[in-house]
């Protein structure tokens, strides 16, 4: 833990990292508290009715060594891959703990993924078993003969064809079950990338990555936990902004995270939600924020009584800042991270750390930094690319079956981010935006998030993404993409009048010279935009 030092110089110099040779998450997140509190809740799942059922750490222990049982009986061993394809429900934690402890890898794989998307992750990471709902099992029904070295799947809803019944398995299967002895860096996870810019890669964690992010996790949520501190995030347990920012520090601290599967994400029932369940913590990504922007007086409606708000995955800029200030009362504290090296830079109002506009610090046990493409450090406000030098706990041990790609992650000591960003004299990093998100244009270099925080200002864009379009006289121009707000009709008038709005408040070069007016915008499992996508349509 971060020990409670409200200075952050002062915390930078004696934080010290104290991770045990010997560790297993599995054991952490679960056993060791179903010893210590048994009856002690540790998920409060809500059905679509608001019906709240409370899931306690010894059934979280008896459920996970079931399960951990009834895989092994199937023949899965050490090592082996086992995919989790459920939604933010119990099964979901129950299918990791009992993963974990069994020295297997776990494979998070997002409900909303297509038939596409899982052949390639399974096949590529060579999965053996997968524990699913049975919306997974027919998609994985669908894809055939393609994964032959699949042997088991175990269906939450039923049998089904090619699925066992997840229930009937569990009950036939001991509580008994003696975890492995791991490492701290033992393989445990598998979290493939979101895939903006090529093929998804299997980022492939240790054991120790839950203690990597600990800080990460501490900091932007003001010295978590406090006493009555409960948990909620919006974000899909299956990758690791729900997964290693929420449902297993929150399991680690024996804090009690709500489990709520939307299909969609609703503005209003979110904060419906955090107001009945008593909510104190929440992250919540940027896109989801600027939809809860459409909600009007939310602490007039609401009974909330959140004590942090947390933030990331993508640029959240000055505009939803002074919205969570404004609106909900609270700073918002933004941090960053990526899949292979997460939470390693972010805010913390509780101690005066964080700026609007920009990510924040260092957090305690990361040395973060800007470089130039030698590794060279970059001077203060020039623009390069963010990197975290290792070695770092929360950093990945390597690409799955990709080791070309592994090294060139890698100038050196420096673990490249692919992000673009610049360093101040006060040490606060500034978000540009991704390598080939950046937009040329006329000799500027143009982060998309400056000016996707400028549109949303307009009262009637609701969300907007910004991109570079091959121009033969700038290089690049700028286009943007914009769903509007209930009441607003697109219009040739509409759009002069937005793009006047953003020449008059940014610059003549960062105005969208082209304005689509879109239903909704192309976002990955994580809430980002695929701006890839948005280049095609161009």
């Amino acid at each position: 833990m971060l020990p409670d030092i409200r200075n952050y110089d002062r915390l930078m110099r004696e934080f010290r990292w104290n991770i045990p040779a010997r560790y297993n998450i599995g054991v952490d997140v679960c056993d060791r508290w179903a010893a210590r509190a048994p009856d002690q809740a540790a998920i409060l799942e809500v059905n679509t009715r608001g019906d709240v059922t409370p899931i306690i750490y010894r059934e979280l222990r008896k459920r996970s060594n079931r399960l951990a049982n009834a895989l092994a009986s199937r023949g899965v061993k050490r090592g082996d891959r086992v995919a989790v394809l459920l939604p933010q429900t119990h099964q979901t934690a129950i299918a990791h703990i009992a993963i974990y402890k069994m020295g297997a890898i776990a494979v998070p794989l997002a409900a909303v993924f297509g038939v596409d998307a899982l052949e390639y992750r399974l096949r590529d990471a060579g999965v053996k078993a997968v524990v699913t709902s049975g919306a997974g099992a027919t998609k994985l029904a669908g894809i055939g003969d393609a994964l032959s070295g699949l042997q088991c799947v175990l269906c939450t809803d039923g049998a089904s064809a090619g699925a066992e019944d997840y229930n009937a398995a569990l009950a036939a299967a001991s509580t008994d079950f003696t975890p492995a002895d791991t490492s701290a860096d033992d393989p445990a996870l598998m979290i493939y990338t979101s895939g903006t810019t090529g093929p998804a890669k299997g980022a492939l964690h240790g054991h120790r990555v839950v203690l990597g992010h600990m800080p990460g996790v501490e900091f932007p949520h003001e010295f978590f936990p406090q006493p009555g501190d409960r948990f909620w995030t919006p974000a899909d347990w299956a990758w690791a902004g729900g997964l290693l920012n929420s449902l297993l520090p929150s399991l680690h601290f024996g804090i009690p995270i709500i489990a709520r599967s939307f299909e969609k994400f609703e503005p209003e029932a979110a904060f419906a939600l955090m107001a009945n369940m008593k909510v104190r913590n929440t992250f919540i990504p940027p896109t989801a924020l600027r939809m809860l922007r459409a909600v009007d007086n939310p602490l007039g409606r609401f009974d909330l009584d959140l004590r942090t708000l947390a933030s990331g995955g993508e640029s959240l800029g000055a505009e939803t800042y002074a919205w969570g200030r404004e609106q909900l009362g609270l700073t918002i504290n933004e941090f960053y991270g990526q899949t292979e090296c997460n939470l390693v830079l972010g805010s913390c109002a509780a101690i005066g750390i964080g700026k609007p506009g920009a990510i924040g610090r260092a957090i305690p046990g990361h040395e973060v930094a800007i470089i130039r493409a030698d590794g060279s450090l970059c001077a203060p406000d020039e623009l390069g690319q963010i990197a975290v030098k290792r070695p770092d706990p929360v950093m990945f041990l390597q690409y799955w079956g990709k080791p070309e790609a592994t090294r060139d992650k890698f100038v050196g000591d420096w673990m490249t981010t692919g992000d673009e960003g610049m360093l101040d004299e006060e040490g606060y990093v500034r978000f540009v935006g991704r390598d080939d998100d950046v937009i040329t244009s006329a000799g500027y270099r143009i982060g998309p998030g400056e000016i996707e925080d400028c549109l949303i200002r307009h009262p009637a864009v609701a969300i907007a993404a910004a991109i570079g379009k091959p121009d033969p006289v700038r290089t690049e121009i700028v286009k943007a993409f914009i769903v509007l707000r209930p009441g607003h009709a697109p219009s040739e008038a509409l759009a002069a009048d937005i793009q006047h709005f953003v020449r008059t408040r940014l610059a003549a070069h960062e105005y969208p010279r082209e304005v689509a007016f879109v239903d909704s915008l192309p976002l990955t499992t994580t809430g980002k935009v695929i701006r890839r996508e948005l280049r095609e349509r161009a």
